[in-house]
């Protein structure tokens, strides 16, 4: 038989003294598009903050080598064996560039927010 009252969708926050918690600013997303936009903001924000790896690299040098080497097989038709070999030595200069890139940016988006923390800290003391 079909249910006649809506169920409740949240616990009821209230205490033995009969006042209420409210939850604060950190609850519980009211959608699943805020959900969405929450957790997209977090991720994309705990990578940007994040020092270059060199496991990050060697994935991004072996996305790049692996491209290279479909290239060359099927636009420049080469042997196999000779697409793999200069997919090697590719990625091989792929790791330590794709690095030092990424060390250069990383550095380079410190930089801008000393100087964002250090205008705001000037305008608040003015």
């Amino acid at each position: 038989m079909a249910r006649t009252t809506k169920r409740r969708r949240r616990k009821h926050r209230g205490t033995q003294g009969g006042s209420i918690d409210r939850r604060g600013s950190a609850a519980r997303p009211r959608s699943r598009e805020e959900a969405r936009a929450r957790a997209r903001k977090q991720t994309g924000q705990k990578r940007i903050d994040s020092p270059p790896t060199w496991t990050g690299a060697l994935g991004r040098a072996a996305f790049g080598a692996a491209i290279f080497f479909i290239l060359l097989i099927l636009i420049f038709q080469r042997p196999v064996a000779a697409a793999a070999l200069l997919s090697v030595l590719m990625m091989l200069i792929y790791i330590p560039l794709g690095h030092a890139i990424d060390g250069f940016m990383y550095k380079r988006r410190l930089r801008a927010k000393q100087r964002d923390a250090q205008e705001r800290k000037a305008k608040a003391g003015s």
